[in-house]
């Protein structure tokens, strides 16, 4: 990987704070959707490891069920990182529109 996922181009980022708000992120990011956009969704989690664990796990899992029930292409990208002093992040994309962009 001779790229960071921060430079990969971003159509919406969540702040989340709660599984909860995980949940309405997945809602929202499945319903935009992943193959038509020529980018990415941010997910910002708090640095406390057990929430972001339990966020991360809901989102990646979440995004998954949500596009198989829509009967889309679940290729989808992700990768998680520090962000900054108070956040991890994890980058979500489809395969193919990562691959369109050249990275």
């Amino acid at each position: 990987m001779d790229f960071h996922p921060k430079d990969l181009p971003i159509s919406k980022t969540y702040d989340l704070k709660t599984e909860e708000d995980a949940i309405h992120a997945i809602e929202d990011m499945v319903n935009l959707g992943f193959k038509q956009k020529k980018e990415g969704y941010k997910v910002l989690m708090p640095k406390e490891t057990k929430i972001a664990k339990r966020i991360g796990y809901t989102v990646t899992t979440g995004i998954t069920k949500g596009l198989r029930q829509k009967n889309e292409t679940r290729d989808v990208k992700y990768w998680t990182y520090h962000h900054d002093d108070d956040h991890f992040a994890i980058v979500l994309i489809d395969n193919s529109v990562l691959e369109e962009l050249g990275f």
